[in-house]
């Protein structure tokens, strides 16, 4: 228990928490706003009063997510000041504009069309709400924007020096377009939006599974089938390219992606280890599986390595990461997640393509739904694999290769940094369980039909479970 009595771990710690808490919710919401612009645009462009109600219902699960992210998004912040106070001293020329502008700029400008986005649907004319929706996924995904530029600058900083304990900007574009930046940008873009897509596709497939509006959510889960075909492999191909990034610029955090104890030579093929117990106190792994020579293919695309990969043991212990298998398995548990999609995804266009997913016989395929279901959250356990991965791997340093973690956190009492670290804890589990509450109550309830369609002279006619909506139904039935 000497962790206790440690303010840098529990320091670190708090901030762990918190974050994998708030990354939760926009998560969600970055990826949900996108879709919320496509249904509603397909319902100016179709006047489908189906596409309508599709806007109305998922909006409601935006605002839960978009409430808590904010309520869990400002505490976080405010640690780089208590908690890492010497971190933002050193780093608080460039860093702090940057998560300044995230709030100015992206924050401000989704919560000021947020209001006009949820009420405005008979208030303002429907094109002005459609350009709120825009400017509300615009603002979500210009968060992620400012956010990611501040965290790839803390794993590979450019755009200036160190002089004398601070970090001094010689070049601020440089610093914004650091290596980093344009892979984790797009790679964290594509995870909310896989993500999102998933959850919807699993909240959709649940309700055509209980033959609840089946018609009306083989809608939903055909739009997201469709972005999915795009989504899903790109986000290999993006998550590759970030692998070979930190090939060359994080040799250390390869070596524990890897659980690499010996350094591989170049010009030799390597084996990729697939399962593996990695051991710190004797420095090697204490049994493994590996693929022969798949290393240099995953790496470089070939088997033959033309660089080294440089194992663990060639830094002090105190100068590479420590939680070695923390990081090896957060890895291995993000691409396989990944790849899972992507072989869920092609199975059912398949099935699509086989005339599987018609009206008549979607609700039949239960196993496949079930498929769905399962994936929903397995979004939300990738993406926190990946930042595990990309921030546990990067230790010993806060700045990696300028300012090491011991010496970016402020010296409190780890007394009260434990009483805080108990009550975020107490406050997010809390949180949580309400947010499930309330998240589950809006899917139960399902979508309003009873809401009047702007435009039109009579409200839309309720529907009961399983029944097709009105446009839907057979001319006899109408008349």
């Amino acid at each position: 228990m000497e962790f206790l009595s440690n303010t840098v771990v529990l320091s670190r710690l708090q901030f762990a928490l918190t974050a994998i808490f708030h990354m939760l919710w926009p998560v969600l919401t970055t990826g949900m706003g996108i879709y919320l612009v496509i249904v509603e645009g397909l319902w100016l462009k179709t006047r489908n009063p189906n596409y309508y109600y599709h806007a109305r219902f998922w909006s409601k699960l935006y605002v839960l997510n978009f409430g808590i992210g904010v309520a869990t998004g400002v505490p976080m912040e405010f640690q780089f000041g208590t908690n890492w106070a010497p971190f933002s001293e050193a780093v608080g020329d460039f860093f702090g504009s940057i998560l300044g502008f995230e709030a100015s700029m992206a924050f401000m400008l989704e919560a000021g069309f947020l209001g006009i986005m949820l009420f405005g649907w008979e208030r303002v004319n429907p094109v002005i709400h459609y350009l709120a929706t825009i400017m509300v996924a615009f603002g979500a995904n210009l968060s992620t924007f400012w956010i990611l530029i501040a965290n790839s600058w803390m794993q590979t900083p450019a755009g200036g020096e160190m002089v004398e304990g601070k970090f001094v900007v010689s070049d601020y574009f440089q610093a914004i377009l650091n290596p980093f930046m344009a892979n984790s940008v797009m790679h964290m873009f594509f995870a909310t939006l896989e993500t999102s897509l998933f959850v919807i596709g699993g909240i959709s497939a649940w309700y055509i599974l209980n033959q609840r509006h089946p018609e009306f959510f083989a809608k939903s889960f055909k739009i997201v089938l469709a972005i999915a075909i795009a989504v899903a492999p790109l986000q290999i191909y993006i998550g590759h390219l970030s692998g070979e990034q930190v090939y060359h610029y994080q040799p250390s955090k390869l070596a524990a992606i890897e659980a690499k104890w010996e350094t591989l030579p170049a010009g030799k093929p390597a084996d990729w280890s697939l399962l593996a117990l990695p051991n710190n106190q004797t420095e090697q792994n204490d049994w493994e599986v590996t693929i022969p020579n798949a290393l240099g293919l995953i790496l470089e695309l070939k088997p033959i390595l033309s660089e080294p990969v440089l194992g663990l043991k060639e830094w002090a212990p105190e100068d590479r990461p420590r939680m070695v298998g923390l990081v090896y398995y957060a890895f291995r548990l993000m691409v396989g997640i990944g790849f899972f999609f992507a072989a869920l995804m092609l199975f059912t266009v398949l099935q699509w393509w086989r005339g599987k997913l018609s009206p008549e016989q979607i609700a039949q395929q239960r196993w496949l739904m079930r498929a769905w279901i399962l994936a929903a959250p397995l979004g939300y356990l990738a993406v926190e694999s990946g930042w595990i991965v990309r921030c546990v791997g990067r230790q010993p340093w806060t700045v990696y290769g300028k300012i090491r973690t011991v010496d970016a956190a402020s010296h409190l009492p780890p007394g009260e940094v434990l009483t805080s670290l108990s009550l975020f804890a107490i406050v997010y589990t809390l949180l949580f369980f309400t947010t499930l509450y309330f998240g589950s109550r809006i899917i139960r309830h399902g979508p309003n039909f009873d809401l009047p369609i702007p435009g039109e002279d009579q409200p839309a006619v309720d529907t009961t479970p399983g029944e097709p909506l009105p446009d839907q139904r057979p001319v006899e039935a109408q008349q």
